[in-house]
């Protein structure tokens, strides 16, 4: 079970650093992923590593100002996330894509396991 945690609300131009307890899924799978939807928009990508690399990919309109990393035991995810803006507004959502999976993951189809997510409001 995916669960984030860290959201609330923010002025324009703060920080907020997103949290999703992820206990026994980072080496279970191919790739772990943080989403948003804003009202009326559907889900995009935000960001997402590789778990046998660790490497890290960035939606371009975050790059620069989020940065998503884990605890030394891999079991929580975070998305510090900064200057953020109002289009940042949004229910935030942590994903995993199973081991199984290939390809890119910034496609939404390779995720199998999804958190109910948390809400990000910028004014």
């Amino acid at each position: 079970q995916l669960v984030e945690s860290g959201g609330g609300s923010v002025q324009a131009g703060g920080s907020l650093t997103l949290s999703c307890a992820a206990s026994g899924y980072y080496y279970k799978t191919y790739c772990m992923g943080w989403f948003r939807q804003a009202p009326g928009k559907e889900r995009e990508w935000v960001a997402n590593t590789y778990t046998s690399t660790g490497t890290t990919y960035y939606a371009d309109f975050v790059k620069g100002r989020f940065t998503m990393s884990q605890d030394n035991d891999k079991n929580t995810l975070f998305l510090q996330m900064f200057r953020l803006n109002s289009e940042d507004s949004g229910m935030y959502y942590c994903a995993a894509a199973d081991k199984g999976a290939i390809g890119d993951c910034s496609v939404q189809s390779q995720y199998t396991e999804w958190g109910r997510g948390t809400q990000v409001t910028v004014s």
